[in-house]
């Protein structure tokens, strides 16, 4: 917050000096974006928690934007592309969590309109997908294949890091833009053209968090938004944008959650009758690892 210094000089030391200590006091024992970002909010497992942050003070152009933080060491991540199960036609965003059960899914990165998947995609360890995009920089990758001393989920900028197709480093990979890299550099045009997106950002503390825009929104606006008002996060890639935007949670979560004191701002925001579905070739999905997820013996 910026205060007025003007306003304060104009009174006398002694009618202010005690009001003021005490602004000062509340404003740097308060929460703050400069510093740091830490958003609270519903606890849906031991690693998994969704809220709604709104960067408005900071960024005016940017409307409250869905978070879900995700700890990869106690959620795991599985990439699906339709025809891998053997479907004719791509389900949406519902029935793909129907049909997998996970927890959280989020839709993956951009495809052509005969659903062929545009970059690096691999599932398991089998690639889904098609060549390394030249341009697209920012890669989802998760799950290490044999060297466990490996985060368990990142988000690379092959830029800097890199990716070897001949010995696959991570079983669980889905390319997709760069939007926001390690130095701070805006790696999307100005372009003006604004979307719904669905953003996945890889912290300062190794958690994952998965951004869905409220309202439509620039890429170079939210990549500006994320560098000024969430310093904690290290790199930022976009995944596909407009109606292939799109989270789901699972009902029965959502339906626990709903039953818990507080507001719970963001079931609205992505409650399925709001929203117009499209099918989508490939997602990404989340479940517990066998060794907290307790009723749940299966990953996904």
């Amino acid at each position: 917050m910026v205060q007025d210094n003007g306003f304060y000089r104009s009174l006398s030391f002694t009618s202010i000096a005690l009001p003021l200590l005490g602004i000062i006091f509340v404003m740097l024992s308060g929460p703050s974006t400069t510093m740091g970002q830490t958003i609270t909010g519903d606890r849906l497992g031991n690693g998994l928690s969704i809220s709604v942050w709104d960067p408005h003070t900071q960024c005016p152009d940017v409307a409250p934007l869905v978070a879900i933080e995700i700890d990869p060491d106690r959620y795991r991540f599985t990439v699906h592309q339709y025809q891998q199960h053997g479907l004719s036609e791509p389900p949406d965003i519902r029935q793909w969590q129907e049909q997998t059960g996970h927890d959280l899914v989020f839709n993956a990165g951009l495809f052509r309109e005969n659903y062929a998947y545009l970059g690096l995609l691999y599932g398991n360890g089998r690639s889904l997908g098609s060549k390394r995009h030249t341009t697209w920089l920012g890669l989802f990758a998760a799950e290490p294949a044999a060297d466990r001393s490996l985060r368990r989920a990142r988000v690379l900028d092959l830029t800097f890091d890199t990716f070897d197709e001949q010995h696959v480093p991570y079983r669980e990979v889905a390319q997709s833009l760069m939007l926001l890299d390690r130095t701070g550099k805006v790696r999307v045009r100005h372009t003006g053209k604004r979307a719904h997106q669905t953003l996945v950002a890889e912290q300062g503390d190794g958690h994952l968090l998965v951004l869905k825009t409220t309202e439509t929104a620039s890429l170079y606006a939210l990549a500006e938004c994320l560098r000024d008002a969430y310093p904690s996060l290290r790199q930022v890639m976009a995944m596909d944008g407009g109606s292939s935007s799109d989270v789901a949670v699972n009902p029965s979560l959502r339906e626990a959650t709903s039953k818990m004191a507080g507001a719970h701002s963001w079931i609205p925001l992505l409650e399925g009758s709001l929203t117009t579905h499209i099918g989508l070739p490939a997602v990404i999905g989340i479940s517990p690892r066998r060794e907290q997820a307790g009723a749940k013996t299966t990953d996904r």
